[in-house]
């Protein structure tokens, strides 16, 4: 497995979370990095994306304003810090990462762009 999430659990409507997502092959500290998400009975779509330096971010206009999507290359960790937390952001969140464009300035926001997939982590957010 070379993505693994971590930090998903039950939130009341309001709160905050942060998921991790650990490149645990160090594989893609040069390549632009996401989260999506899949609610139940939906399709997956695009939460935020990352370029390798962090210099470019795209978040879902759903979630502008209190997602921050970072990422630290020692730790060789993207995070995404989820904040007012609604009912509408429970979900199955997954991380992503391209591993055929080096050090882009793409922040891509398609699940096309993305090759590597994590298993995913329960956010679930209660009223």
């Amino acid at each position: 497995v070379q993505l693994v999430e971590s930090g998903g659990g039950l939130v009341q409507d309001g709160g905050s979370l942060t998921l991790s997502c650990a490149d645990a092959r160090r594989t893609f500290s040069d390549y632009s990095m996401a989260w999506f998400r899949q609610a139940p009975g939906k399709e997956r779509n695009f939460v935020a994306a990352i370029t390798w330096n962090g210099d470019s971010v795209n978040y879902a206009e759903s979630v502008k304003g209190r997602f921050v999507i970072s990422r630290d290359t020692d730790k060789n960790t993207m995070y995404l810090q989820m904040n007012s937390l609604k009912q509408e952001d429970t979900a199955v969140y997954y991380c992503a990462a391209n591993n055929r464009v080096r050090r882009t300035i793409n922040a891509y926001t398609r699940a096309f762009y993305y090759q590597v997939w994590g298993q995913g982590t329960q956010v679930t957010v209660s009223s």
